[in-house]
């Protein structure tokens, strides 16, 4: 009974947190408030964040700005086309007594910035898959160890294809949201003209540090799921299969692939920290709804009919919703 209090005790505390969370960013990015909603999620959640827009949109200042608010280690890497894997995950060099001593690269870091995540060739993408899975780094035999809390938020344009290079399936699916950062409204753009024109720079203070952010992802465990909710969500995932029983007319009709059991386990633990965000105790099916978008959206594969006829990803998942 006591364990319960305390965490329930937790739960308001974490909604508190949230709120506090929120409103420092807000010093710093202006609108967006959907974005910054999901990319919190993922961190209470353990995941990965990538970030697709058009270059001015605030993508990099709103990861930076994250790293501030929570006191953890950060790490930027600049994505380009002769980057190599070794400058990601590090390198052994020979010593003054001529042993070999393993170098950390950046990725050893709590939060890393993976900029223009497109930019490098697949080969070097490769080098986040071990570290974004099993939060570990593999170099000539040896297991490293990645800090807790780790994670990796990638930015990506998504117009320049020139010099760029498509994700792999397998790195797309490390991601548990993809997120579509949009151009700003006219009132929301005014107040950021006015705010980074002149001499005066918000700062957002530190709200968490690594200890409460660890207790909180293990409080989003713990959150109790109703059957139904749970159902809803697996079932929402074999509707995006063509092959399934469960699949309706549309993903017959325009889907190639549809989203692995990776997304149902992202959709139920993402409804968890959904509905402690608002201040409740368990999820429903609204709080699947609400990330439902982000968790599907690169995890399904139209088909050639669906390119032809302009029938978008969100389109499908919104009627399949």
């Amino acid at each position: 009974m006591e364990a319960q209090k305390s965490e329930v005790a937790l739960a308001d505390e974490f909604f508190d947190t949230s709120k506090k969370l929120k409103a420092e960013i807000s010093k710093v990015i202006i609108g967006q408030e959907d974005v910054v909603n999901l990319v919190l999620t993922a961190i209470f959640c353990q995941g990965h964040c990538l970030l697709v827009g058009v270059p001015g949109l605030a993508k990099t200042l709103l990861i930076n700005t994250i790293a501030s608010v929570l006191d953890l280690n950060f790490k930027r890497i600049q994505f380009t086309p002769d980057l190599m894997p070794s400058d990601i995950v590090g390198s052994e060099t020979l010593d003054n007594n001529r042993n070999f001593k393993f170098v950390k690269g950046p990725i050893f870091a709590n939060i890393i910035l993976a900029d223009e995540i497109n930019r490098t060739p697949p080969k070097t993408q490769s080098a986040l898959l071990e570290s974004m899975q099993e939060f570990s780094v593999t170099v000539s035999g040896n297991i490293y160890n990645l800090e807790k809390p780790f994670f990796v938020l990638a930015t990506q344009n998504p117009i320049e294809q020139e010099g760029t290079y498509p994700l792999p399936e397998a790195q797309l699916d490390r991601f548990m949201f993809n997120l579509f950062l949009d151009y700003p409204s006219y009132q929301s753009e005014l107040s950021i003209v006015k705010n980074t024109t002149t001499a005066n720079r918000p700062i957002a203070n530190k709200v968490l540090d690594r200890n409460q952010i660890l207790a909180y992802q293990d409080l989003v465990r713990k959150v109790p799921v109703p059957d139904n909710v749970i159902e809803y969500a697996v079932k929402l995932v074999h509707k995006t299969r063509a092959k399934s029983e469960h699949a309706p007319e549309i993903s017959k009709k325009y889907l190639e692939w549809g989203a692995g059991p990776r997304a149902s386990q992202y959709l139920v633990i993402a409804a968890k920290c959904n509905a402690l965000m608002h201040n409740k105790y368990s999820p429903d099916i609204e709080d699947v709804k609400a990330i439902a978008p982000s968790v599907l959206r690169h995890r399904i594969v139209r088909n050639f009919k669906a390119e032809a006829d302009g029938v978008s990803v969100d389109e499908i998942i919104s009627k399949l919703l």
